[in-house]
């Protein structure tokens, strides 16, 4: 289908390119150009993706995403370490965020189109690709720039040290990065130029390549690309080899200064200062070496592997730095197990980080230990100060103050426990995550919903996940982002039980809509002459009235519970949204029947509703196993992929979460806390990946991508 409408498209662009030519260009070449048909004046092109993978693609983007995923988490938690550590507030740590920045551009350049391109978004404009053409080439050679800095920073430490402080201040660390991406963009800025200017006409539009290189758009051109070849050449050995000469140059001087030195374990102990640049050195080069030699002896290999070696190089270097400078770096590798493994009470964490306030503005009125014993007792405004200070001056109706009332006008929601000063990083991949949950179901719902041809039982029950998803994590995100963004912890009590009851109500729909998925399954394998008769319309109606009548039905009595509770253990939920047991905590009375009713209703609806999906795969296995070819088996499983892939994105961060609670019971508070958001957005986020594995789903999406260019 790609194919066809590339034919299309590139016929359309001949028709156009004879009239251009015949109006611009002399007679002579005219004629030429026309005889032979073979060039092209072009305003866009189509990025082949991996050539010679093309069906693997979607299966190529799961760790090519992940990649992308842990390059971007890597790289922000570096830059949010540095940040809130004052020790790492040295040149060596802000060159190695100059690094990180650069890491999230250059893969960022790359990454978001290549996986639109597996999913079969081919095309791109002439502009764009220029731009991300000089995106990736200027930020590998600014890459390449800190790397030398870098360097120069570790010869002054080793070989000069007295003058270290002096000669590399925070003022001239801060002007070398404004420097070196100045003199790299008078470097670069001419390759998309030359290309706009010199090479107006191509021989195809197909470029065999995941993105916009430089060599791979050249190759294209019908004029002569000398200049091109040259300048490219030039840049390459001025920039890169220089660069690597230079470093290599600092390291020689480098090793003979610890040469110098009296003992082994001097020299051991300053060579290990070096260990971690080295390393980001070698991560650089090192893949850089590789596609080099390949592309020059290795013209036997298929062209999918100089692909992927392009992409890798792309992607390695922003994973592994991180890495290699967490690992090998004392402090950040301190902080960082601090935050992952620190103890935290949150009731005590935030009185702490209130005191300085609180003493400067009622200095008698602060009272600690007094306060702190009263929040773990029925209290009151006039039994502790400092609480009717905290609901006050804070919150204005945090607590009631009339004692007559039996639970706080409102709580306060802590977030992530122990993790407050990353809140706004945090923040980053929840707010683009959640993003990419919308935009998926919203896209799947908006198919569903336009192509009749889709209005079959497994696509409206994909349907029913969809909505069901957009409203479970739209419950919990905004008012996290909230939390994360402006620091607004506080809940009225009332949207409190509103968003426990959502959370779990719709908790419980997920788990009935897969298991009518199943049952849709099973009739279709098992039963596949009754199918039409037995899953008609009217049930499938009736099956999500059902599932929504048992949700409301179970979820409505916590709620109700928990408004006749006296919450003597404060208002603060150690938690980023209302979940039912972490405000069932905070309550005075007997507190059995509601233990009882959240392990009857997850025995009475995950038990039981996972008993019966593995009941139905055990039968549509045994049909499968029947049938008389392998093709057949093949096709028949093929049918359930879609639900499958459900069942585990939805079910697998239940089990986690459920051992981590009960075995891992010495993590840190926020490691739970993650656990469940995980929870919360991984199902949203994957299920519709696996609605476009449905082959009528899949070509509606490609056809809303490329109707544009038919």
């Amino acid at each position: 289908m790609d194919c066809g409408l590339a034919l299309i498209s590139l016929s359309l662009q001949r028709i156009e390119t004879k009239k251009y030519v015949a109006t611009t260009l002399n007679p002579q070449t005219c004629s030429c150009l026309l005889a032979n048909n073979a060039c092209l004046v072009l305003t866009s092109f189509w990025l082949t993706g991996i050539p010679g993978l093309e069906s693997l693609h979607i299966w190529l983007s799961i760790p090519l995403s992940s990649m992308y995923l842990l390059a971007v988490v890597g790289n922000v938690t570096i830059l949010a370490l540095v940040k809130l550590e004052s020790s790492l507030h040295q040149p060596m740590y802000f060159f190695l965020c100059m690094l990180a920045v650069n890491d999230l551009v250059l893969s960022t350049s790359t990454m978001p189109k290549l996986l639109t391109i597996f999913f079969g978004a081919c095309h791109i404009d002439l502009d764009t690709c220029l731009t991300q053409m000089f995106f990736i080439h200027c930020f590998i050679t600014v890459e390449s720039g800190i790397f030398f800095a870098m360097a120069f920073d570790h010869y002054v430490a080793i070989c000069d040290p007295l003058c270290h402080t002096s000669m590399l201040t925070h003022a001239v660390v801060g002007r070398l990065g404004p420097a070196a991406l100045l003199h790299v963009v008078l470097y670069i800025g001419p390759l998309p130029l030359m290309i706009h200017l010199r090479l107006p006409l191509y021989r195809t539009q197909i470029i065999a390549h995941s993105y916009c290189e430089y060599m791979a758009m050249v190759t294209l051109a019908c004029s002569d690309t000398t200049v091109n070849n040259l300048y490219g050449m030039g840049i390459g050995f001025l920039v890169l080899i220089l660069d690597l000469l230079a470093i290599t140059a600092s390291y020689v001087m480098i090793f003979r200064a610890v040469m110098g030195l009296a003992t082994p374990e001097v020299r051991l102990q300053t060579l290990g200062t070096c260990s971690s640049h080295i390393c980001a050195i070698l991560v650089f080069y090192i893949p850089i070496v590789v596609s080099s030699l390949t592309h020059c002896f290795g013209h036997h290999v298929p062209p999918h592997i100089h692909i992927l070696l392009a992409n890798f190089y792309l992607l390695i270097p922003p994973i592994l730095n991180p890495i290699v400078y967490a690992v090998h770096t004392k402090q950040i590798r301190e902080r960082l197990l601090h935050i992952l493994r620190s103890d935290y009470d949150p009731l005590s964490h935030h009185l702490e980080s209130w005191e300085p306030q609180l003493k400067k503005q009622k200095p008698l009125l602060w009272q600690p230990l007094e306060c702190r014993s009263h929040l773990t007792a029925p209290y009151s405004a006039a039994s502790c100060p400092c609480v009717s200070l905290l609901h006050g001056e804070f919150s204005g109706a945090l607590l009631a103050s009339n004692i007559t009332s039996t639970h706080p006008a409102a709580f306060l929601l802590v977030g992530i426990p122990g993790l407050e000063q990353l809140h706004v990083w945090i923040s980053i991949p929840f707010c683009f995550t959640y993003t990419l949950d919308l935009l998926g179901n919203c896209t799947l719902l908006f198919i569903i919903r336009a192509d009749t041809a889709l209005h079959e039982p497994m696509c409206l029950f994909l349907a029913m996940l969809a909505a069901t998803d957009l409203v479970l994590s739209s419950t919990t995100l905004p008012k996290m982002l909230t939390i994360f963004w402006f620091r607004d912890q506080e809940i009225n009590f009332y949207a409190c039980l509103v968003q426990m009851f959502f959370l779990h109500s719709f908790s419980t729909m997920e788990s009935a809509v897969l298991l009518a998925m199943a049952f849709d399954r099973y009739v279709a394998i098992c039963k596949p002459l009754h199918y039409i008769t037995i899953l008609t319309g009217p049930l499938i109606t009736k099956t999500g009235l059902a599932a929504v009548t048992q949700a409301v039905t179970l979820m409505t009595t916590p709620p109700f519970l928990l408004r006749c509770f006296h919450y003597c253990r404060g208002p603060v939920i150690a938690h980023c949204y209302c979940e039912h047991m972490a405000v069932v905590r905070l309550a005075c009375g007997d507190i059995r029947f509601n233990n009882i009713h959240g392990i009857a209703v997850a025995m009475f609806i995950v038990v039981l509703d996972l008993l019966f999906v593995v009941l139905s795969y055990i039968f549509i296995l045994r049909a499968v196993l029947q049938l008389a070819s392998r093709e057949g088996h093949y096709k028949a499983f093929g049918t359930c992929v879609s639900h499958i892939g459900a069942i585990l994105s939805t079910y697998t961060p239940v089990v986690i979460c459920s051992v981590i609670h009960r075995v891992a019971r010495w993590a840190a508070p926020h490691v739970h806390i993650f656990l469940a958001i995980f929870y919360l957005l991984f199902s949203p986020i994957v299920n519709p990946i696996y609605g476009v594995k449905t082959k009528q789903i899949c070509d509606h999406v490609l056809s809303l991508f490329q109707r544009k260019n038919v």
